[in-house]
């Protein structure tokens, strides 16, 4: 059942080491490179102005790119910081770090992992690099639910002063990682597809 009140404008998926926008192909890397490797190459095509990227845990990467990527040509940042807001979720919260953190605790435990030892932090990260001060929540799901980012933007659109919402699935463990992340507004733009969870399941599904 549609939202009736909530739009998808546009879409970013990232995995096997291709980037889409909207369903269209906007970087295709190597498929002999690691994913920090493939990370960076993102990072060098679509922003290249932002160190501290170079400084983020694998999770935080990954979902500032997808942002950076899905919010190009957006209107939000015309928008008050107050009306935008996110709704991520992944499977492995921040295992990924937590490991890496918990192996530099053997000698000297590293403060720059350690940061990172939360998965929220990944909001953080996005919210810092456009200005957000809207709502923000993350759920840790066993997989992509589309119930619940199809349900809970569309609420929070509905009773909350947020006028766009990301939000969407951004999951890694090693070099395993899949992130689909979606824009989600109360008026018809780019996309224009009524949001739903299955508007929302189809589209990460299909990778579009």
């Amino acid at each position: 059942m549609s939202s009736g009140t909530a739009y998808i404008t546009a879409s970013c998926i990232i995995r096997d080491h291709c980037i889409s926008r909207n369903g269209e192909v906007v970087l295709e890397a190597d498929k002999g490179l690691d994913l920090q490797e493939m990370l960076r190459a993102g990072y060098d095509r679509f922003s290249g102005q932002y160190p501290k990227f170079h400084k983020m845990d694998t999770l935080s990467k990954l979902g500032w790119l997808a942002a950076e990527v899905l919010l190009q040509d957006s209107g939000i940042h015309q928008l008050p910081p107050e009306a935008a807001g996110l709704v991520l979720s992944n499977r492995s919260a921040s295992l990924d770090t937590d490991l890496r953190y918990y192996a530099t605790v053997k000698d000297i435990a590293s403060p720059a992992l350690f940061v990172y030892t939360l998965p929220n932090i990944v909001m953080g990260e996005i919210c810092i690099r456009h200005g957000f001060k809207g709502e923000n929540t993350f759920f840790v799901s066993d997989e992509f639910d589309a119930a619940l980012l199809g349900s809970y933007p569309a609420q929070l659109l509905a009773e909350t002063p947020l006028q766009a919402c990301l939000c969407g699935w951004v999951e890694v463990m090693g070099q395993q990682y899949d992130t689909a992340l979606f824009l989600v507004e109360n008026k018809a733009s780019g996309l224009s597809i009524p949001l739903s969870p299955k508007a929302l399941g189809d589209l990460y599904q299909t990778g579009k």
